[in-house]
Parts: C-alpha cells; structure tokens; sequence
C-alpha cells in the first residue's frame, strides 16, 4: 500500500480518498499532462492548465475531502470558490471527461482493434484478458457498449500493444 499520510482528525474514508487524490496526481494526471503537451506542441498551440499550479495542488490536496465534495458533487470546493465571478452555467456545468469521447465511432474503432487482436490465437494478451469477454464486446452494438466496458476494451488493446512493444515475460500463478 501506499505511504500516504494521514491528515489530523482524517477518518478511514476521508484517508481512502487522500490515497486516491494521490494515486491520480502522481500516476493519471502526468499521463494527461504528457498528453497534453504533446498534442498541442504537435500543433503549435501553447496550452497552460492553471488549476496545476503546484502551491494550489498542495492547498486543496490537503483540504479535507468533506470541503472538496461538500454537496455531492465534484470539484465542490472549486465551484464554490468561483460561483460570484463565473457565469453560473460555466461554474456549475456537468464535468467533461477528458480524454473520453461518447462518439460511437471510437467505440467502433476500439472493436475493430480488438478484432484484429482476436485473430491471433496465439498472443499473450489472453493469458491476461478473457477472450470471450472480448469477443462479446466486440460484437455488441457501439452504442450499447458502456463507459466500464469501454475502458476495459481500451485497457485490454493497451496491453496488447504495450506486450508487443515490450516482450516482457509474464509469469503468472
């Protein structure tokens, strides 16, 4: 387990999502971060993230996870501080999950992918990924395939490619 501390006064769930906060700062958020960059660089666009700024990560990563989720909704904390200087349907709109899209079409994709994947009988991927699983999924409507199963989808593809890449041997029990 992580090496997280725990806050004054910080209960077990309180603590859980300190480890959570910590897992995306320091694992998911350089990954978008990297992205990020990458993209827009690709483009010639300079893109700045000012909720990044590390004395702001470390202030609201040490706030308690009641100020930051106070009325069940995310980023409580943050709509709350900008409500009197954003418009109301900026500062209240439903999140977007970037980098997620909806568009069936990436779905389709992804099946197709996982299609191919499916053709080679003997790759490794299948002694980490139920074939059948993936096999189903890829049959099923695009639309109808959920945002879990879709990032299972994903997630089987990109072990496919990072064993192909990489050539790790894997010894499972």
């Amino acid at each position: 387990m992580l090496d997280v501390e725990r806050g004054d006064a910080e209960d077990d769930h309180e603590h859980r999502m300190r480890i959570m906060i910590h897992l995306h700062l320091t694992r998911f958020l350089r990954f978008l971060l990297d992205r990020k960059d990458r993209l827009s660089m690709a483009v010639g666009l300079e893109v700045r993230v000012p909720f990044c700024d590390h004395r702001l990560v470390e202030y609201v990563y040490n706030a308690p996870w009641s100020f930051k989720h106070h009325d069940g909704r995310e980023k409580s904390l943050l709509r709350s501080a900008v409500k009197d200087v954003l418009p109301e349907s900026v500062a209240w709109r439903v999140k977007s999950p970037y980098p997620s899209t909806q568009d069936p079409y990436y779905v389709r994709q992804l099946q197709a992918q996982a299609e191919e994947l499916l053709s080679d009988r003997g790759h490794g991927v299948f002694e980490l990924v139920d074939r059948e699983w993936l096999r189903e999924v890829t049959g099923r409507e695009p639309a109808a395939v959920d945002r879990v199963t879709r990032l299972g989808l994903e997630r089987a593809l990109d072990f496919g490619v990072w064993l192909d890449l990489y050539r790790p041997d894997l010894t499972l029990s």
